[in-house]
């Protein structure tokens, strides 16, 4: 019985390490960036979260690898990151906006004309961006318990992804509930000006008839 329960104990924990690493996947992304002008990638993100991004231009000439320009900014439109002249770079950031975040990258204008640029994205946000090798190191864990710690991680940010989901179905729904008011009123007010145009127009009538004597 007692081996049957270490079994059982281990399969659970291998379920559960997958079920984290399934949450700790980062999002890598290729961009083709025309000879001019931009593309973009963006992502939202709620408050409180930390983001990392690696970017690297991807060039079949290595003698010859062409620069890019990087922008980030924030929902609100606050500069996060700005580099120029450059063929890799990282940046890292932690959000105190919830909404939309964007990246765009667009090529230097010196070596524009040189064709499409292609460029790879690692974009990790929440635990993906952790660096568990530095919290394992720091707290003398590993294996097993290093594992439970991700997990543990991955639980905190479904349920803090579970609250902002919350909170933007409150949201929506008191938008939702305004303009229902708001139709509403409308409707009333509409309502009322055609009855009382209406009216108006009968008042017209009759005493247009009764000066002509019609009536």
């Amino acid at each position: 019985m007692a081996v049957r329960g270490k079994l059982v104990l281990v399969c659970i924990l291998g379920v559960l390490i997958c079920s984290c690493n399934l949450f700790m996947v980062s999002e890598a992304v290729w961009l083709n960036l025309p000879a001019s002008g931009t593309k973009c990638v963006s992502e939202e993100i709620h408050n409180n979260v930390v983001v990392l991004v690696d970017y690297v231009v991807v060039s079949d000439n290595h003698s010859h690898i062409p620069s890019i320009s990087v922008k980030v900014t924030s929902p609100y439109g606050n500069n996060l990151h700005l580099k120029e002249n450059v063929t890799h770079g990282q940046f890292a950031f932690t959000t105190h906006e919830a909404g939309n975040y964007l990246a765009c990258f667009w090529v230097d204008g010196h070596v524009q004309g040189s064709g499409d640029v292609s460029v790879n994205i690692d974009w990790k946000t929440g635990i993906a961006a952790k660096d568990w090798d530095s919290v394992a190191r720091k707290e003398k864990i590993e294996g097993v318990e290093l594992e439970l710690r991700k997990l543990e991680g991955a639980v905190e940010a479904i349920h803090e992804n579970l609250l902002y989901l919350k909170s933007r179905e409150e949201e929506l729904r008191s938008v939702s509930e305004v303009t229902n008011t708001r139709v509403a009123l409308f409707s009333f007010m509409s309502l009322g000006v055609c009855i009382a145009v209406s009216a108006l127009q009968v008042w017209h009538l009759k005493r247009y008839f009764q000066k002509k004597k019609l009536i």
